[in-house]
């Protein structure tokens, strides 16, 4: 199997992972959102993320890394995912 295979297999179990977990704690994605709201409304340096992930770790059972760096690819799409959310929502109003 190609490295790329293996990347996709890898990046698609820890999503079934971090999917699973959502639905057996949906105020997981609720709380994650208002993390995201409140820290994207101070600034969008690149702190700010690692700010979402920490608090993100510390309130839910979804364990983010501290360090942007062994952020894994569900991990980045995951925060990427909640700061998008949280800009449409900004447009709508």
């Amino acid at each position: 199997m190609a490295s790329s295979e293996i990347q996709k297999t890898r990046v698609i179990n820890e999503l079934t992972g971090f999917i699973k977990k959502l639905l057996q704690d949906p105020k997981v994605l609720e709380t994650s959102l208002e993390i995201a709201r409140r820290h994207l409304e101070s600034g969008s340096d690149s702190g700010v993320m690692a700010d979402i992930a920490n608090e993100i770790s510390d309130t839910t059972s979804i364990h983010i890394p501290d360090s942007a760096e062994e952020h894994s690819e569900a991990d980045r799409l995951f925060l990427e995912l909640l700061k998008e959310v949280v800009q449409e929502e900004k447009a709508l109003y």
